[in-house]
Parts: C-alpha cells; structure tokens; sequence
C-alpha cells in the first residue's frame, strides 16, 4: 500500500490515493473501507487510521505498537484493539469475491475489531492486591521463621558450636537462596497468575510434572497447617500444665485447643485476603517485639538466678567456649543438627503462592523473596551468635552451687570463673539448664520471658495462617487445569478476589483431621520432604528453560545462574534423603504415580513448557546429526508418505500405514487442496482437527497440507518437500482410484502422471486396493474447500460418498468433541491364523518382501502365515523353489512357505480377454480420428491417455501378463488376509494413462481380501550382510 508521510496540521485522507470500496455478501455489505478506516455493517471499527499517523507519521493502515494486540485480556473499562491482518495490508479485496475477516484471531471470546460502544465491559470494583512487603516479605518471613527458632537454634548451637551453626545457616541459605533465585527468574518470564508454585512449575516444565507438585504441595501445605497448629496448642497445653489447669487429659486438651484455633484462622481467611494479611501484619510485630525483648535481655546484666542457671551477659569465653562443637546424643553430628535446622529455612514459596493476589508478582516476587531470605539468614546469624555468647552449655540452676574456695582446684566448667560450681551436675549429666539442655533458653536470655512465648504464638499461628491461604490457592488453580478427575468442584472461586471457598473448608477437613491425631511426628518428613520436591523442581525448570535456549525464556531477572540451579536440584534431592530417606522415597513415589497419570491422560494443555522446548532441540539436534551419516541398507525403513487427503476421510488407509510404521518409521498424511492461496485454502490445507484426529485415532503420523492450483502439481510439492534432512519420505503410498471410468479423462491421466512422478523422483510406489472402497460417509465438510468440492475434477482431499446415515459424521473436529465412536476398519481387527500372500513376481529391491515382514511383527497380524509366490518354469519348479527360498532365509524374515507358479505365463481365458477389451475401449483412438487431420504427436499431446492401435500391440505380452496373473490371485488368494503384488511399471510415453489404469485395474479386480500394489524404487533394501 502507498505510504505518503503527513503534514503536519492536517491527515491526507485514504479516500484520495484510492476509491472507496465495499465488499458484499449474500446478506448485503458486510465489511468496507471509508478511506479512513476498515468498518463492518454495523458501524464498528478495525482499526484507526488516527493513532497510526500518530505514532508513524504516515496515513496508513499499518498501526504502531500497542499493548492490546499482544495482550489475552480486555482492560476494564476500555475498548480492545487490534492490528489490520495480513489480508488487509496484502491483498486486493475488490479482486476477492469472498474475502476473509479483517482481523487477525486472537485467544479472546470477542472478535479483535468489535469495538462497539455497547459491549465496553462497566468497570468492576479492583480487588485488593499487595505489594511486594505486605505481600512477599512479610508473609515469606513469618512462614521462615518458626518454632525451631525459638525452641532449636539455641540447642543447635549448643551442639555444632557458633561457627558450625553459622555455616548449617548459610548452607541452608545458599540453598533456598538459590531456590528464590530460580523461582525470581520464572516469575519475571511473563505474566504470573494465580496458583504460585502449581503455576511457575507448570508453565515452565509443563502439566506432568506441574500438576503432580501441584497436588502435593496442596495437601503438605493443609497438612502444615496441621502441624503448626499442634506446635501452638502443645505450648498452650504446656503452659496450662505449669498452672495446674487442665481441659480433659492432655492429649486431648491439645486436640481441642487445636481444632479451635484452626477454626478461627479458617475464619480469618474466609474474611477476606485484606483481613488475612492484617493478621499477618500483627504476627510480624509480635515476632518483631520479641526479637527486641531478646536482644535487651542479652545486655541486662544477669541476676544470680539468671546465673545460676547458666547465663553470664556476654562474655568473651563463653563465645569462644561456645564456638566449637560438643556433640551429644545420638543426632550429635553435623548431618543431624543439618537435619533439624532446615526445614525453618523453608516458607520462601509463601508468597509466591498468593501470586494472583499480588499487584505486579513480576516484581513482588524476586523483591520479597529475596530480601526475606536475606533478613531472617541475618536473624538467625545474630540469635547464634548472641545466645553462645551469654549462655554456658551446663548449669544446675540450683542457687547453692556457688563456689567455694575450698572446691576452687576441682571445678569443672566456664561458669568456675564466674563463682559458680556446676561440677556435680556436669560429671552426673544430670544438668537441667544451660544450652544443651533447655529448650528455653531464649526464654531465660530475654527481658521479659511472656514476650518469647508470644514470638512463639505469632510463629506457629502465622506459619498456619500462611499454610491454610496457600492450599487452597494452588489447589484452586491445579482444579481449574482440570488435570485429574473430581477435583475440578474446588476450582470455582467466589467475590472479587476469586476465592477459593470450597477449597478453604477442604484445607480444614484435611488439618482438623491431622490435629485430631495429634501425633505429626510420622507425617512431618513427608511433609518435608515435599517442599523439597517443590524446591528441586523449581531450580530444575530455571535450568531447563535456560539449557534449552527457547527464545521465549527472556526474564527480566538477570541475577540467577543455570548451573547454580541445577545444583540446587540435585542439592535438594540430597537433603531429601539426609532428612528421612524412607520419606524420600515416599514423596518421589507419589511424584512419579502422579506424573504417569498425566502422561498416560494426556490433557490438551499447551503452556509453551521448556519440556517442548527441549523435545525441539533434541529432534533438530538428531536430524542433523543424522546428515553426516550416509544410509545404510540395514537401517532402511519405509517412510510412507501416504496420500490420505483430510485423514479421516480415508480411515483404511492410515489405518494400515500406521499398523507397520508405528514406532518403526515416518509417516505423513499429504492433504492436496486446490485452489489459489488464501487464508480459507490456507486455513484448509493447515487445520489443526487433522492433526487431532489422527491424535485421537492413536496413529503416530504427521500431517502435511498443501495448496496447489491441481492435484498433480500439490503431489508434486509434497513428494519433493515432505520431510526434514534423512528423515523424508521413500515411498508413496495412495489408495486405487475405483472411479476412474466414471471421471474425467483427464483425472485419469493426473492419477498415473502422479505415480509417474513418484517414479521419478526415485519413490517406491504402493497403491492399496479394497473392495469396499477407501472413502468412508461424511456429514460435514466444513475444512474442503467449496469451490474445489463442487469441481469436476476431484483430488485426494475430497470425499464422494453416497447418502450417508442420519446420525454418522467423519469431521475431525465432530471426531474429537462429539462422544460417538471412531469408524473401525479391518486394519483394526485382529487377524487370526489367516495368510499374508506375496507374489514377489519381479525384483524391485525387496520392498514387496519387507513390507509383509513389517506387518508380522505387530500383534494383530503376528499369527498369520506368510506365502510367497513366484513365477517359474514347471521343469525346475523344485530347484527355483529352493533358489528362493535360500535366498529369503538369508533376509532372516521367517518366510518358509515358498511356492513357484509355472502357469503364471499361460494364456488367460478368452473371456477375460475380452473384458479387458471392453474397459479399455472407451479410450481407443476410433476409426474417426484416425481419418481426420490431427496428427499422432498432436493427438497424444492433448489427449495423452487415449490408446492406439500400436500402443495396444506393443503393450500385448503386458496386457496378458496382468489378466492371466488376476486369474491365479482369484484362485489361490481368494481367502487371504492381505495380497501383496508386484506392481507392473509403464514406460512413459510408450503406455498411456488409460492403458496403465487399465492394467491396475485388471490385476486387482473381483478379490474379497485388500490388495497392495508394490514397486520398490529397483534398489535394494535388504541385505544378507552385516556390514
């Protein structure tokens, strides 16, 4: 199109360079160009020709970028662009009396240029979204930090010394630390939805191994939820009992405080998402106090029962004392205390799991993520180091244990240079206080003791809290994936935010029951261990999509390695077998059974996963490889390009292609449809129900369609550019044309002109024969082209039934979303003690024996008994049998049953003669043409498949040979399962089309059982050597 650059006050108008034009249908004007913009018949926009001068400076249809027309989704509130189509901007409209529609398709359920006033969606209320602290940091540090802090990392330190704590820290820091990374590089690959881990992994590795993390990490969570909220109700229930107080006994009191505090929190969360993160906001300041109450409490001087008990303030022996190791017990290893401290360095994905409630989670996400590992590493670091430097590792806690003068030389211990004696209880081990025996210690370390305890209460109830929004989260978006059956009733959501209540009261069930038991000390590994499934997962997509260098993997965080990736993988399948390799095994079981559940459903699901991304790259990785060997005949395999037209037209036809190639070879179903290139023919030739039906049908085939002005020379396009480097098609495979006396002669001749083409292009040839016929019933034709069906010229992408059922439709797309059976064909049927018969008549380099070995090798045809037939002379009938079949065995294809048929040159029945005269006479030059002034050469030149006189006696021994050889299949094959024949060749230019089809026609007339017409390309494809 012209392009004129604009002045710059005034638009040149369209209407000037070129007259204005509309294009009608049936129903009146259905679409125009006013010369300003493209409009439909109602008034509605394409697009404006405005805002392109805008951005361009020129008055053209071409428009600028724009965020609507790479966008899935309507802004509220705002009318949806979208760019003009190739059609627009390339072809003539006023010279294509049935244009497409002038837009470009997109995934929306509203038509790209439909911006009609009426339908702009009304503006809803926004539903509450977070920022990266409120929403990332905070809930990720309020799920890291736990009751093992409190409770632990004092005894932690007492065991591994400080120096050892801090490198299980960092350890553990560099491995989630590298986790966030990884999950940083995913979140900022592209919009992020809800459904948080389920999600990232999902589109990254794709639904196997999504969905199968994402159910899992659903239910570690709810039953986290569980595990939380008994850690709560066990420090209730111990706080009681030093009161005196009691509910009924206290297994059972911990039951009852549990299943009242999970209730409560299910309230929270069905208040809302802005009530949950208040909540949570209340738990980070309680944390928040009582880490202040702590490192007070470390600088008050110690009182002398806080002495007795072992704390000093700080003092620089007890940190050096303190910062080696004194292992004690049966976990007194450096493993061991890894083990245990561990899982309080887990909780990073908790924000992440809320990443549809998030304002932007491409930024939120890495920030929150990022700087939550880094300020609770920083925590833990400081609590370490402070705590062994304030607190022995033995004390009595006994006010009289001071030390006396007389006992000065035989004191044992630190705390002997601060006046106390704790002699006794250390050579007795039966010390009470100290690091290595009081779980409480930051209790007795802190200013007010009540403040750790409630640290202790916002821990586990925001971990809970934080545990009981992520299930139902992720679980919501894996249901409405719709991966595994049932589920998908927890999928919908209710309000603005979407949510997930039928997935909050399951949540519930499922921690109610765990609480119930009251005893998590089994399920905790395994929960464990299923959050390191997710971590492993996630580090392995971040490499994944990195080592397979898709173009569409460009994330916009830049601070991650791949390497470093793949080593937090395979670090944190190795701390899953450190922490419990019994739950280890469990938790990768799980895994597996869930991912050979997808694979073995498939779900039409396409996510443009680094799994897809890397099946490419192997297979162009292979392909080429396979260039820079040259083919060897021991690894020849028949790669059929088979001429189904739309595949499900010709159920028969693929059917048995596909029963010996599947697994074994290529296979390509050419689809020829005829007419000009236009986005109908296109849209024809390419449809994707072809492909789905083929999917559906299970046959392991590509799909090729072309579009060709004839059937010939779309033939010829596939036969010369089907395939990819060594992995292209040898050998065409096409169904007998049976109409060919009824159709046009010309039709006659593009059907032998084709098998000529294959000739020549060095193709071994097969034309399959069945007395019912290939074509099966169609209703609906929807992806023919109209304009080439009602032409009397047909091609192999049409289907001419009779009057098909009432209730029977063929259509690819019918196939797939209508719940009826796919048509079955005898292919498909197992075959029985029956014979496979091969008349290997003429050497064509084996073809004709190898595709029978092929078809043996399948189970349906397994059982069946193979013949071979050849020609021969009645005096070495004997001796030729035994020539051949030396020769098969030394092939290996199992053949033994070898017959020689002398007779096979005798001379047919007279009256099979004279049938053959009358199919052939119709095309017979008569006596009229020959008087009249056309000449031989002009008269083979426009009408190439009529037959001469001389044609007909140079052809004769031909002719003979092809009745006489119809007789002998009538009388020894007429039980046979398949008949495999040698497929006679006809010179070109000496044989004409008419002849040639006559000759097909002969040899496989009148036979019950279906006949394959084989010719090898006259080079072998067998060998007895081996090398």
């Amino acid at each position: 199109m012209e392009e004129v650059p604009a002045a710059p006050n005034e638009g040149i108008s369209l209407s000037a360079l070129r007259s204005q034009f509309s294009v009608n249908g049936e129903e009146g004007p259905k679409y125009g160009f006013d010369g300003s913009r493209y409009h439909y018949g109602d008034g509605t926009s394409v697009a404006s020709q405005n805002s392109s001068q805008i951005l361009t400076g020129y008055d053209t249809l071409d428009v600028g970028p724009n965020y609507d027309f790479y966008a899935n989704t309507n802004a509220l509130g705002r009318v949806r662009r979208s760019r003009p189509s190739l059609f627009q901007l390339h072809s003539n409209i006023e010279e294509d009396s049935c244009p497409p529609p002038l837009y470009e398709e997109t995934n929306t359920d509203r038509a790209p240029g439909d911006s009609s006033e009426d339908d702009v969606e009304e503006p809803q209320s926004e539903p509450t979204r977070f920022g990266w602290v409120k929403g990332v940091m905070i809930r990720c540090m309020l799920n890291i930090w736990g009751v093992i802090l409190y409770l632990r990392l004092p005894w932690i330190t007492a065991q591994a010394g400080i120096g050892l704590t801090w490198v299980i820290i960092l350890l553990s820091s560099c491995i989630t630390g590298i986790t966030g990374l990884s999950t940083s590089a995913i979140a900022t690959n592209g919009r992020v939805k809800g459904g948080g881990t389920y999600f990232l992994i999902s589109r990254s590795l794709g639904p196997e191994l999504g969905g199968s993390i994402g159910l899992i990490f659903a239910f570690a969570n709810a039953v986290a939820v569980a595990m939380h909220t008994v850690g709560f109700a066990e420090t209730v229930q111990a706080l009681m009992q030093e009161s005196g107080a009691s509910i009924v006994d206290p297994i059972n009191d911990i039951r009852i405080i549990g299943v009242i505090t999970v209730t409560c929190l299910l309230a929270i969360s069905l208040a809302g998402m802005e009530w949950e993160a208040k909540a949570q906001v209340l738990f980070f300041i309680v944390i928040l106090v009582s880490f202040a109450n702590y490192i007070v409490g470390t600088i008050i001087p110690a009182t002398p029962q806080k002495q007795a008990k072992g704390f000093f303030s700080y003092q620089a022996d007890i940190f050096a004392e303190n910062f080696v190791p004194s292992w004690r017990g049966p976990e007194g290893n450096f493993f061991g205390m890894f083990s245990i401290f561990f899982p309080s360095a887990t909780g990073i994905l908790a924000g992440a799991n809320i990443s549809g409630d998030l304002k932007d989670p491409t930024v939120a996400i890495p920030r929150g993520t990022l700087m939550a590992i880094f300020w609770t590493t920083l925590s833990y670091l400081i609590i370490a180091a402070t705590i062994g430097a304030c607190l022995v590792r033995d004390a009595s806690g006994i006010m009289n244990d001071t030390l006396a003068m007389s006992s000065a030389d035989s004191c044992q211990g630190l705390a002997c240079q601060y006046g106390w004696d704790f002699t006794d209880c250390i050579t007795n081990k039966t010390c009470t206080y100290g690091l290595s025996n009081q779980y409480q210690s930051m209790s007795l370390v802190s200013g007010f003791a009540p403040l750790i305890t409630a640290g202790i209460f916002g821990a586990t109830l925001s971990s809970a809290l934080a545990c009981l929004v992520s299930a139902p989260k992720v679980f919501q978006c894996l249901c409405k994936d719709n991966l595994y059956p049932v589920i998908g009733f927890f999928g919908k959501g209710n309000g603005k935010n979407d949510e997930p209540i039928r997935g909050y009261v399951l949540a519930y069930i499922i921690a109610v029951c765990f609480v119930l038991i009251a005893e998590l000390n089994t399920i905790a590994p395994i929960i464990s261990n299923f959050f390191l499934c997710s971590y492993a997962l996630i580090n392995f997509s971040c490499f994944h999509a990195s080592i397979t260098n898709s173009p569409g993997w460009r994330p916009s965080f830049r601070f991650y390695s791949k390497w470093m990736s793949l080593l937090g993988a395979v670090v944190s399948v190795i701390i899953m077998f450190l922490l419990t390799w019994w739950a280890a095994l469990i938790a990768i079981g799980i895994v597996i059974f869930l991912l050979g559940y997808v694979l073995y459903k498939r779900p039409s699901v396409n996510w443009g996963s680094s799994v897809q991304a890397g099946s490419y790259n192997m297979a162009l990785s292979y392909c080429v490889s396979l260039n820079q060997v040259d083919d060897h005949i021991k690894n020849y395999r028949p790669q059929c390009l088979v001429l189904t037209g739309p595949p499900s037209c010709r159920p028969a036809l693929v059917d048995f292609v596909g029963t010996f190639t599947k697994n074994l070879s290529l296979m390509i179903c050419g689809n020829v449809v005829t007419g000009g290139p236009s986005p109908a023919t296109l849209d024809t030739a390419s449809s994707n129900s072809h492909v789905t039906w083929l999917n559906k049908r299970q046959i392991k085939s590509f799909y090729h369609g072309v579009v060709a002005n004839d059937l010939r020379t779309g033939v010829k396009m596939l036969l010369q550019g089907a395939g990819l480097g060594r992995i292209r098609p040898n050998v065409l495979l096409t169904g007998f044309k049976r109409d060919w006396r009824k159709d046009k002669p010309s039709c006659i001749d593009n059907y032998i002109g084709i098998l000529h083409d294959a000739f020549d292009l060095q193709y071994g040839v097969c034309v399959l024969r069945m007395r019912e016929g290939l074509d099966v019933f169609r209703q609906a034709q929807t992806h023919v082209n109209p304009g080439f069906e009602a032409s009397p010229e047909r091609g192999v992408n049409t289907c001419v039934p009779p009057a098909p059922p009432a209730n029977f439709s063929l259509d690819p797309d019918a196939m797939v979303t209508e719940p009826q059976p796919q048509p079955s064909t005898v292919f498909q049927s197992q075959q029985g003690k029956n014979t496979i018969d091969v008349y290997w008549l003429f050497d064509d380099g084996g073809l004709t024996l190898l595709l029978p070995y092929l078809l043996t090798r399948k189970k349906r045809w397994a059982r069946c008994k193979v013949r071979v037939f050849v020609g021969g002379d009645i005096q070495r009938k004997e001796e030729q049998r035994k020539e051949v079949m030396d020769l098969i065995s030394k092939f290996r294809l199992g053949f033994h049953d070898v017959e020689v048929l002398p007779d096979i040159n005798a001379r047919p029945q007279p009256e099979h003669v004279r049938r053959f005269e009358d199919l052939i006479g119709p095309y017979r030059i008569n006596t009229a043409q020959k008087d009249g002034h056309v000449t031989a050469e002009q008269l083979n030149q426009d009408c190439p498949w009529m037959v001469s006189d001389e044609e007909i006696e140079t052809n004769k021994p031909k002719t003979l040979r092809q009745i006489r050889l119809n007789e002998v299949l009538q009388d020894y094959s007429r039980d046979a399962a398949i008949i495999f024949v040698t497929m006679p060749v006809g010179r070109r230019g000496q044989c004409p089309s008419a002849l040639y089809m006559a000759w097909l026609e002969t040899l496989s007339r009148d036979l019950r059982p279906p006949v394959l017409l084989v010719r090898g390309n006259q080079e072998n494809v067998l060998t007895f050597y081996c090398q």
